[in-house]
């Protein structure tokens, strides 16, 4: 018997990442100069003692599995429990896809039951935070909650693009409204939920058979829940939380890293493990030819770099200006280019005297081969 076992949903198409997620799960996405945005996520659990735990995979999963591996990073390569990559093409038997985020963990009952959990944490691959999850756990238990949501305080303006839970003083949730038009509460769900698994056994069980259902926790579960009069019990979390499915969050996730606003990547109380054992990107002050940038290793400067996120292996060269972008792996600047808010992906070659800007009311650029090469057909070498 376990006594908490995790679903990590990560089967997220990221519509809304553009070119980034073209043949790539958005949990699979290059972040922080080193990393890979799901690496945030894997590493909490770790951090918190989840030592069983389940990934769901769906959309353009084979990198996202060749990055897991057998968790090994993430001490996660037990035979009792460890990292399982699940795929809706094993559920079930059959091959159907996961209708929603729901329907997903019902798929997979088979595999939580077989551990006979007290408890199921459901979290997502595809947000930038660390989060101690055994303290969210405690709180579970000392309510007697049915089921315990985390929320963070978002700006009054940005309220209604979240789900919003309406909670009494004491933090149990009365009502829930997704994106609602006028929010009565600024507390919004950041898709992290612990569960008393017999309780979300029979209503996942329940929702199945509903066909007017869309299957999701947010949407049906939650308020079926509070319908039912189970308790329900929000988690206030003060750290930093970043939800990177637009290119414009995305960049400035990556860009919170440089101003101190974003999350330590050295912290040794708090490891964040990936697959690439090297050492964490650097973070490099003042200086002739870099500026305030992480840096990995393996990368050739002869430029300008300023605010920026380099990851391994890129070459900058002479007279080229990169100002507040991202630069995949293995990308190449040809000299006296300029490239300022953009993001270019790995094993781009940027031919020498580009010139591409994306203005600050504008969201950043993204760019690989193929869409480079089709600007500078039409613009000419300035794009």
């Amino acid at each position: 018997m376990k006594e908490c076992v995790g679903m990590l949903l990560a089967g997220g198409e990221g519509k809304r990442l553009g070119a980034l997620t073209n043949n790539l799960a958005k949990p699979a996405v290059p972040f922080g100069g080193r990393y890979r945005i799901i690496d945030f996520t894997l590493s909490n659990c770790s951090n918190s003692s989840i030592q069983t735990l389940g990934v769901l995979t769906q959309y353009s999963p084979l990198e996202l599995h060749r990055h897991i591996g057998d968790g090994k990073p993430w001490d996660m390569s037990r035979r009792d429990g460890g990292v399982t990559v699940l795929s809706p093409f094993t559920a079930k038997g059959g091959g159907d896809w996961y209708s929603g985020t729901a329907d997903a963990i019902y798929q997979n009952i088979h595999f939580i039951d077989q551990y006979n959990p007290e408890y199921v944490l459901v979290i997502s691959g595809d947000h930038i935070y660390q989060m101690d999850y055994t303290k969210m756990l405690d709180e579970h238990k000392q309510t007697g909650a049915d089921a315990t949501i985390s929320v963070i305080e978002v700006d009054w303006e940005e309220a209604s693009r979240f789900g919003i839970l309406n909670t009494t003083d004491h933090l149990e949730i009365y009502e829930f409204e997704e994106k609602p038009e006028y929010p009565k509460s600024n507390l919004a769900s950041m898709g992290i939920y612990i569960f008393s698994w017999k309780k979300l056994r029979d209503y996942l069980i329940r929702d199945a058979q509903l066909a007017y259902s869309s299957h999701d926790f947010g949407k049906d579960i939650i308020p079926s829940m509070l319908n039912g009069g189970c308790r329900m019990q929000a988690y206030r979390f003060e750290g930093y939380w970043k939800d990177v499915g637009t290119i414009q969050s995305y960049w400035e996730a990556n860009m919170d890293l440089l101003t101190g606003k974003g999350l330590s990547l050295n912290d040794k109380n708090w490891r964040v493990h990936t697959k690439d054992a090297t050492s964490p990107p650097e973070y490099i002050g003042t200086r002739a030819v870099v500026k305030n940038s992480l840096v990995n290793s393996g990368c050739r400067i002869y430029g300008r770099v300023d605010r920026s996120v380099i990851f391994r292996n890129v070459e900058v060269r002479e007279g080229a200006d990169v100002r507040e972008s991202i630069i995949h792996p293995g990308v190449k600047v040809g000299g006296n280019s300029v490239l300022e808010r953009v993001i270019i992906m790995a094993d781009t070659v940027v031919p020498e005297g580009t010139y591409i800007r994306a203005a600050a009311d504008e969201e950043p650029i993204v760019l690989n081969q193929e869409v480079l090469e089709n600007r500078l057909t039409l613009t000419g070498d300035e794009a």
